[in-house]
């Protein structure tokens, strides 16, 4: 392949990239409308890989001339159907849900990290830091509770403390 066909092989393929592009934009936004706000909502560790599989099928019916709109359209279908299953069986199933998605961890309770859960959460005293100073801490003693949250965001909780100071 030469230096001219590595930047312009043919007109044919420009138009189909816009016909299809458009299209397959298309049917993603209805799609993703009449899927609910839940696929746009914060990612949990499958929602990511979902939304990576229908960017990943999307290029594939945008670039690749071997893979037809109907088939393309099809792959896209299959994955939000699954999505879609995947998510009604969570709700019906908490057995399939604690399967499917991470649980909650809490890594610190009354100012005091809890080590074993952080190191099965890979997580650092220093990350841990981090989170406290960015929920607008100072020190960690004054933090009831971190939750690391099953979309990898975290939770700081304030403690509560009594007449004498003491947290409760």
């Amino acid at each position: 392949m030469n230096w001219s066909e590595m930047l312009f092989q043919s007109w044919s393929g420009i138009v189909r990239t816009i016909i299809v592009g458009t299209l397959t934009y298309v049917f993603l936004i209805v799609s993703l409308r009449v899927s609910g706000k839940r696929t746009l909502a914060k990612l949990n560790a499958f929602d990511l890989i979902v939304t990576v599989a229908l960017g990943s099928t999307l290029a594939t019916i945008l670039l690749s001339e071997s893979v037809a709109l109907a088939e393309g359209v099809t792959g896209l279908v299959l994955l939000i159907l699954l999505q879609y299953a995947v998510t009604a069986l969570s709700v019906r199933s908490e057995r399939f849900s604690r399967f499917v998605r991470s649980e909650p961890i809490l890594l610190l309770r009354n100012g005091k990290p809890l080590t074993k859960a952080m190191h099965n959460a890979r997580v650092t005293n220093a990350e841990l830091e981090t989170v406290v100073r960015t929920a607008g801490k100072n020190d960690m003693a004054s933090i009831g509770a971190v939750i690391l949250e099953s979309d990898g965001s975290f939770s700081v909780i304030e403690s509560k403390l009594d007449e004498n100071d003491e947290i409760i």
